[in-house]
């Protein structure tokens, strides 16, 4: 599997996006957590197109808007027809007093404050303003931004968020823009799969970002969400391949896992996971970037990086080779589940 391979996100889109195995997340380009260079930014960007990739995804929250800004950059190098781009809606950008800015977990962002408006006009101005920070005419995908529990605290907030999508018309304007051809695919990008499965029983979605809720060390998401992509030929974009860090650093000290210090039951976990991979001679974190591509709804893949040393090394990783001994090993020891489908089983790329 080369990062280049791509498939379609939704084949029986009025126009289908074909995405290649391998893309590239935006988040850590709108300095998570910590600073990043503009030669940084811009090498990372420039080797994963060098390496084949062409799928490219961003939003206005990452950074307050310094990642789209980035991306524009980038993209201009590349020519826009050469690439399939993904951005969000959902968080509008607003001009603020310097000791209003709401940078979350970004640093050195633009003076900005995040205001949530998932309504007719919050989805337009989104992307409005996020086409104008890119300097693009258009996305070919776009994605309703965080409306799980995760990002708003409750199940209350979660379920009001999606009923002003729905009932604001939010879900209307993204139709429209579909219609219209201004994007290829809608979706939404989120931290869990049970949202997603509420909105694909509300509307007509083409894709979910799902990020970290199908990896080596969770798989609930067969439960019901994943068998339902796959009836309704619904394409994942999976973020979070890792889990937040532990399955790229191991059970180290520190390691993390959903964006805090990993709990003792998941160090233990991933250590067994881990004793699996080395009886095989294969890295923890090979294992987890390859694993995911086993179901056949996963189309590509978003691994962070930050330079373009980072970006190699996620290239090289996908395109190491993985026994098929090691997925059976791993499923018969119980570490990952009987139904989940393998690597091995999974049919070739487009």
């Amino acid at each position: 599997m080369k990062a280049s391979d791509t498939t379609l996100l939704n084949s029986r889109s009025k126009i289908p996006v074909p995405v290649t195995r391998m893309g590239f997340g935006g988040a850590p380009l709108g300095n998570l957590y910590r600073k990043i260079s503009e030669e940084d930014a811009q090498g990372a960007l420039q080797a994963a197109y060098d390496g084949g990739v062409r799928f490219f995804d961003t939003a206005p929250q990452y950074g307050l808007g310094r990642s789209e800004g980035r991306f524009g950059e980038a993209i201009a190098r590349f020519g826009r027809e050469t690439i399939q781009l993904s951005t969000k809606v959902g968080r509008l950008l607003v001009d603020c007093a310097p000791d209003e800015v709401t940078p979350e977990a970004f640093v050195d962002v633009p003076q900005k404050r995040i205001v949530y408006d998932y309504t007719y006009d919050g989805v337009m101005r989104s992307y409005e303003a996020s086409k104008e920070r890119i300097g693009v005419a258009r996305a070919d995908v776009l994605l309703v931004h965080d409306v799980d529990v995760f990002s708003h605290g409750s199940q209350e907030v979660s379920d009001a968020k999606v009923r002003e999508l729905f009932d604001g018309g939010g879900y209307r304007a993204l139709t429209e823009l579909r219609d219209a051809g201004e994007v290829s695919a809608i979706g939404a990008g989120v931290n869990e799969w049970e949202v997603c499965e509420r909105l694909m029983g509300l509307g007509d979605f083409d894709g979910f970002l799902l990020a970290g809720r199908y990896t080596l060390l969770e798989q609930e998401a067969l439960n019901s969400f994943l068998p339902l992509c796959e009836k309704r030929d619904v394409g994942i974009i999976l973020g979070g391949p890792y889990n937040s860090g532990i399955l790229a650093t191991g059970p180290i000290a520190g390691a993390k896992y959903n964006y805090a210090d990993a709990p003792h039951e998941i160090l233990d976990r991933v250590t067994k996971i881990e004793a699996v991979c080395t009886a095989h001679g294969v890295r923890l974190i090979e294992a987890a970037l390859q694993f995911v591509f086993g179901h056949p709804s996963v189309k590509t893949v978003i691994p962070g990086a930050v330079n373009a040393s980072e970006v190699a090394a996620n290239i090289a990783i996908l395109e190491q080779s993985v026994p098929p001994g090691l997925w059976s090993d791993l499923r018969s020891e119980g570490l990952i589940r009987a139904d989940a489908p393998l690597p091995t089983e999974a049919p070739d790329a487009a």
